[in-house]
């Protein structure tokens, strides 16, 4: 019989884990010498593409067992974004900094073709997700994949329009041109409506989970999606408050420079 506490935490242990060390490792392979690139790529890719048949794999299995292999598949897929992000390799069109004195749709829009392969990746990759799972009982994978996305939109929107903390310390020298799409802003108006919803759908998700009994599918799915928006929540504050974020991951950054700090004020 699963103890009851260790069915409720072991969830939320490994999706904290998880999450704490598939980012770093992101960052310590970004951080190597770009002729290392090719290799983190091939490894990347495979892993991804194991990634997606796990996905496939575990859709019907309404398990604990699925629920936690479906969650860490959508994550090596998601991962597989981040390091071809990160990597300069699949980012955008436009791949230089902002003109100077842009401001509102112009400033988007040159924005968004920074990024406009990298969203339109993810976009197919989450198509794929939801066409290997429609249905089927298991909808762990397409849930997480989907918070990672919509979070991570909310996060480049909110640096679009202004944070206390941009994080430029993340970006990579190659990728440096993104910051002047950055703004430098104690808030915005879209900050406290993506926390807002984002805590709500929170609450919702666990409360569902914790119907399911510890151990349970329902509940080990619902902790392991719930966590990693908590999770989520907790980036977004890391935006506004005086806390430097990328100190979680000092051990993958070590040596790493901030490569970009002109940032437009306002």
């Amino acid at each position: 019989m699963t103890d009851p506490l260790f069915g409720y935490t072991a969830p939320v242990l490994f999706a904290v884990f998880v999450w704490w060390f598939s980012t770093g490792l992101v960052l310590l392979l970004d951080g190597l010498p770009r002729t290392s690139f090719r290799w983190s790529h091939a490894l990347s890719t495979g892993l991804a593409l194991a990634a997606f048949a796990g996905l496939s794999h575990t859709a019907g299995q309404a398990t604990a067992t699925g629920a936690f292999c479906a969650f860490t598949s959508a994550l090596l897929v998601w991962g597989w974004h981040e390091l071809s992000f990160l990597t300069g390799w699949v980012t955008g069109p436009r791949q230089r900094a902002a003109d100077a004195g842009l401001q509102g749709w112009p400033r988007f829009r040159q924005a968004t073709l920074a990024v406009l392969w990298h969203e339109l990746a993810i976009l197919a990759s989450g198509v794929v997700i939801a066409a290997l799972t429609w249905g089927a009982p298991n909808q762990v994978g397409i849930a997480t994949f989907g918070v990672l996305w919509v979070m991570r939109l909310s996060a480049k929107l909110n640096v679009f329009l202004g944070v206390r903390n941009l994080s430029v310390e993340f970006l990579p020298a190659h990728l440096a041109y993104l910051a002047s799409y950055f703004r430098a802003r104690p808030m915005n108006v879209l900050f406290p409506w993506s926390v807002t919803v984002a805590t709500v759908v929170a609450v919702l998700v666990v409360l569902n989970a914790l119907e399911g009994g510890p151990g349970s599918a329902q509940a080990t799915g619902g902790l392991l999606v719930a966590t990693l928006l908590a999770l989520a929540i907790l980036e977004h504050g890391l935006m506004v408050l005086p806390i430097q974020a990328q100190a979680l991951w000092a051990w993958a950054m070590r040596g790493r420079r901030a490569s970009a700090t002109d940032l437009p004020a306002t």
